[in-house]
């Protein structure tokens, strides 16, 4: 688990890409905002990997957060690295379609949101970013129960509800659930996808339905980072819940 971090909106915003690599792999699970190569370089470097060592990119989803400093990960790597994602989020990251997300209610709420003393230049480079999002190729499309032969296997789970073709994964050797923002971490307590940022909350949950049939021992969220205790308890109890 990578810990990427840096001010957003005036506050520190803290978000986990995750790094699975052996001898002859280094796969990397979602790319962080734009702009943030510096930090993906001192954090994988602490784990003995160069950005020019990734080989595969898995993308979890569509959101800006996830996808943003893939194309100058692509750029820095001569387009080596082989780009992975769900067909129903490809459309999305190679910019045929808009983002979901981007609505222009969405658009007129950020800016609303902007403290009054960020400079006009860094407030119109912050907007022309969510109008104008980073794009990729996605070079592999993988569906809901692929194993990847990498690493000891990675399960591709399809977990619809934040996105539409959200997924998450499950690392087979290490038992541990790769959840994206199917799950996150809030306050040492495993929860749900925040509903302000979720598409369609019925599906989400149903999602964690299918999560808490894995034996999992760790959970990896994006947003609020690693979970250990009882996984498989505290997936049931939110289902219940």
């Amino acid at each position: 688990m990578l810990d990427i971090s840096a001010m957003m909106m005036g506050n520190v915003d803290t978000i986990h890409p995750t790094l699975i690599h052996d001898d002859h792999h280094a796969i990397l699970v979602d790319s962080g905002y734009p702009g943030q190569i510096p930090l993906f370089t001192q954090a994988l470097e602490s784990h003995g990997i160069r950005i020019q060592d990734l080989t595969h990119v898995i993308l979890s989803h569509q959101d800006i957060d996830h996808i943003g400093s893939l194309p100058a990960m692509l750029q820095l790597t001569d387009n080596r690295i082989e780009v992975l994602a769900s067909e129903g989020e490809k459309p999305f990251i190679e910019g045929d379609q808009m983002i979901l997300k981007i609505t222009p209610e969405a658009l007129a709420a950020a800016e609303a949101m902007l403290p009054a003393n960020v400079p006009e230049e860094w407030k119109q480079a912050f907007l022309s970013t969510l109008k104008n999002p980073p794009q990729s190729p996605v070079n592999r499309v993988i569906h809901d129960g692929d194993v990847l032969p990498m690493c000891g296997g990675i399960e591709i789970i399809a977990t619809p509800g934040h996105t539409p073709g959200h997924i998450s994964l499950y690392h087979i050797p290490s038992k541990t659930l790769i959840a994206a923002d199917a799950l996150r971490v809030v306050d040492g307590r495993l929860c749900g996808p925040d509903p302000e940022q979720t598409l369609n909350m019925t599906q989400a949950m149903d999602s964690i339905a299918k999560l808490a049939g894995y034996n999992a021992e760790s959970v990896i969220c994006y947003h609020g980072g690693l979970y250990r205790d009882n996984v498989p308890q505290a997936l049931q109890n939110l289902v219940r819940s």
